[in-house]
């Protein structure tokens, strides 16, 4: 195929995720509305401690009900085209894998939320989550180095490094485990974290094109699909949640995806929105641990901005402009930098 033939592949395909989301949708919001798939508001910490600012933000929110864990949508919806359309052992299996392990532990901790009661109803406990997450990375990190060969990582302008089968696995791991995370804590505000998870996708699906990994670049292109979708549904006000079961998908497939195209360095730049979010939160963190004092009137960044009185809208958008702006210059650092 020349390079016409597997664009116009990848396009299909992601138009194949989005159809295929679209009429999905439906039938999910039926089932969420009737079977109460309620979002609980979250108003501790992870640390116990109360989340005045942030409850008071988002209470006019959850002063009406509506349902979460609409990520199943598109864990569904991916897995459908890529396993009738596109699935191949070398390329596309290990990030589907990835993106239904990150999705399995997103629905563990979404049903105890929506159908738990008691203190335990806000979810998985940190510890917990952070160890099937760790889990699955480690499993398919030993699948990529041990089954696919891989033992390097590029370094832009440099070359690539040996680091041996245990410094892969590890490495593997922690950029599923990182992404993970920093997409779930992206997903505070409507469209917020499905807007940067498109822009992260179609930058790495197009450093697969011009790889020569054609089944990559349709995956890449199938998630863009859905989240095409779910966008246009999750928009203020939105109809409905993506969840951990959603945010955990494509934080660990966005891992994966950044690992299969030997770009992990390109991760942080690709997903600096992510970065940034995850990276205020463990800032936040710390500071109240070590000094007693906030730095942020709430944490992540997102809910700092609104605080300070940014309308969602105008934080959203910002950053998916900032999202945009991070993908074409992780594409350029890419192109001259030896990973295409």
């Amino acid at each position: 195929m020349n390079l016409n033939d597997e664009i116009f592949y990848g396009l299909l395909l992601a138009l194949a995720g989005f159809l295929f989301s679209m009429v999905l949708t439906p039938f999910y919001t039926h089932f969420a509305y009737k079977y109460k798939f309620w979002k609980k508001q979250k108003k501790t910490t992870v640390d116990g401690k109360a989340l005045p600012v942030m409850t008071k933000l988002h209470a006019h929110k959850f002063k009406r009900e509506f349902p979460t864990m609409a990520g199943l949508v598109g864990v569904i919806a991916v897995t459908a085209v890529t396993w009738l359309f596109n699935l191949d052992r070398g390329q596309t299996w290990l990030p589907l894998v990835g993106f239904l392990g990150g999705a399995l532990v997103g629905v563990i901790d979404d049903c105890i939320n929506i159908f738990g009661s008691g203190r335990g109803a806000a979810g998985l406990r940190g510890p917990v989550k952070f160890f099937l997450i760790t889990v699955v990375g480690l499993v398919l990190g030993w699948y990529f180095a041990v089954k696919l060969g891989w033992t390097s990582i590029l370094i832009p302008f440099v070359g690539d490094l040996q680091i041996g089968i245990i410094g892969m696995i590890l490495v593997f791991a922690f950029a599923v485990v990182a992404t993970s995370n920093a997409v779930n804590i992206s997903d505070g505000l409507d469209g917020l974290s499905g807007g940067l998870a498109m822009m992260a996708y179609g930058a790495f699906g197009i450093i697969a094109l011009f790889q020569g990994q054609m089944l990559l670049f349709g995956f890449c292109l199938t998630v863009v699909g859905w989240l095409l979708s779910y966008v246009w549904f999750n928009v203020p006000p939105a109809r409905f949640m993506m969840g951990d079961t959603g945010s955990f998908a494509l934080g660990a497939g966005l891992g994966v995806v950044a690992m299969m195209t030997n770009s992990f360095l390109l991760l942080p730049i690709i997903g600096l929105p992510f970065v940034v979010e995850a990276g205020s939160s463990l800032l936040q963190l710390a500071s109240k641990k070590f000094f007693g004092k906030k730095i942020f009137i709430s944490a992540p960044l997102h809910h700092h901005l609104e605080a300070k009185g940014w309308g969602e809208a105008k934080i959203v958008m910002r950053f998916w402009i900032i999202a945009g702006v991070c993908a074409i210059l992780g594409i350029f650092i890419a192109a001259t930098g030896g990973a295409i």
